[in-house]
């Protein structure tokens, strides 16, 4: 095995999902990558990026993401020093397969070879410790060299039935062999799992040459495989073709060469509030609270508040989550069951389970402080250098106050030339801007600009907007 390659590998990073199962913070607009948890002041999306910097290049990163999370990934990640085109987007959801390989197609399309090494990841998992992943991910590029597709397996900690498990048996070589993919067991199963040593969780991370992932493809996934075989320009049509399906299910359940890479680094999936507890730091008293939160007396409990104050007296094992619209309350070890309310919630029509108290835009950010049947109130962010669409509304008014930088604001009648209709509105000051007015906000500073705005009218919701020129090209 050559033992000289320098190259550092190119990393995708999956983040197409979407869930509530951390419901209420997780919501359908604000899915748990996207937030930050157990203690960090990253999200798990940043984390993550900040991960594989560690292992190669800005250029050789990228993020396959829901065109609906694009705003989103581009401003949590500018953070971490992303800027420019790293986002491929997925034109729907068709599971990690297909993800994958618009993936990899992109990455042939911007100059990788195909003895180009490949690290995926997904975006929404936690590990601890980076210097122990780190030395794994040089386990299976070594693995990969030698031909191998890798997949991680993590080091089982319990009997846990949420998991899907890898058998794997010894090699003469630094990685295990991959001789099953087992779904999700029963106890009694998981247990003997777990006893015999030989079994570990599946991840979802995975690593491998280009070519060897190209030539699996095409022998067990053929109809996936025509994704990364096409033109740049017929690329999509073939992704959207393809069956829906796991990239386990397609390839890795079927292939012949799949090592296993053990990887003890802290591994969690976060997919419970119960395991949000247990990776997150704790106090004497064995709580693991964050916000303006005040317990006493009490022991075992995760409280997590947002802006208002929480206190607690002689709580024990309680799951306690506040955001400006919910709050949830569990005793530990039932955080499961929260699916079932999320999906009453759901088949109810309610706004919580979809909408999130801040939302990200390509110009910037907004909340929703308040909100009332003909009245809304938002507080706005937009990035220096940034401006929100040309348009008009037409069943509601909008009275904007800014409360920092200055704002470069276009108020002017339909059809009317936009020129000589701007205005500078400074701190402290306010405009106005009636229904049906065609307008636009923009941050001409240095500093993000930060105003309060209060929508008046029968209809406030967020599709009553026409947009009539828009620097992100967007319809709505």
């Amino acid at each position: 095995m050559d033992k000289n390659y320098s190259k550092k590998p190119y990393a995708l990073i999956l983040a197409g999902g979407s869930g509530t199962r951390l419901w209420p913070l997780s919501r359908e607009e604000m899915p748990k990558q996207f937030l930050a948890l157990c203690g960090d002041t990253r999200t798990l999306l940043q984390r993550t990026a900040l991960r594989l910097l560690a292992l190669t290049e800005k250029n050789r990163l990228r993020v396959v993401a829901s065109g609906k999370w694009r705003a989103l990934v581009s401003h949590q990640l500018l953070s971490v020093g992303m800027s420019g085109d790293f986002i491929i987007e997925e034109p729907e959801g068709r599971n990690t397969a297909p993800a994958i390989a618009l993936g990899m197609a992109e990455l042939i399309s911007s100059g990788a070879s195909l003895d180009d090494i490949v690290l995926v990841c997904p975006s929404d998992h936690l590990i601890r410790s980076e210097e122990n992943f780190a030395a794994a991910v040089e386990t299976a590029m070594d693995a990969a060299i030698a031909g191998n597709i890798v997949t991680f397996g993590i080091i089982p900690t319990k009997p846990d039935t949420g998991f899907g498990y890898i058998k794997t048996t010894q090699t003469d070589a630094p990685w295990l062999s991959a001789e099953e993919f087992v779904e999700k067991p029963d106890a009694k199963k998981a247990k003997s799992y777990v006893e015999s040593g030989d079994y570990y969780w599946n991840g979802g991370i995975f690593c491998f040459r280009l070519s060897d992932m190209i030539s699996a493809f095409e022998t067990y996934f053929p109809e996936g495989a025509s994704i990364f075989s096409a033109p740049r320009e017929h690329i999509i049509p073939h992704f959207l073709a393809s069956p829906k399906q796991s990239i386990d299910y397609a390839v890795m359940e079927k292939a012949k060469n799949i090592a296993c890479v053990p990887l003890d680094a802290g591994w969690s999936d976060v997919g419970s509030w119960d395991s949000v507890y247990e990776h997150s730091p704790k106090d004497e008293e064995n709580n693991a609270v964050s916000g303006d939160v005040i317990l006493s007396g009490g022991k075992d409990n995760l409280v997590i508040g947002c802006e208002r104050l929480i206190c607690g007296v002689d709580l024990d094992s309680m799951i306690v989550v506040d955001t400006p619209d919910a709050l949830f309350i569990s005793p530990k070890g039932s955080s499961e069951k929260l699916r079932c309310v999320v999906k009453g919630l759901s088949d109810a029509g309610r706004n919580e389970v979809v909408e999130s108290s801040i939302s990200a835009r390509p110009w910037g950010t907004y909340s929703v402080l308040s909100k009332g049947d003909r009245q809304k109130i938002k507080k706005i962010e937009v990035s220096p250098g940034k401006r929100l669409s040309l348009q008009y509304h037409v069943h509601r008014s909008e009275h904007w106050v800014v409360v920092r930088g200055t704002a470069l604001v276009t108020i002017c009648d339909l059809g009317q030339d936009t020129l000589g209709k701007e205005i500078f509105v400074h701190e402290g000051e306010s405009v106005f801007v009636p229904k049906g007015k065609l307008h636009r906000l923009e941050n001409p500073g240095k500093i993000p600009l930060e105003i309060i705005e209060v929508q008046i009218g029968e209809y406030v919701g967020e599709d009553d907007i026409e947009r009539v020129e828009d620097d992100f090209k967007r319809e709505r």
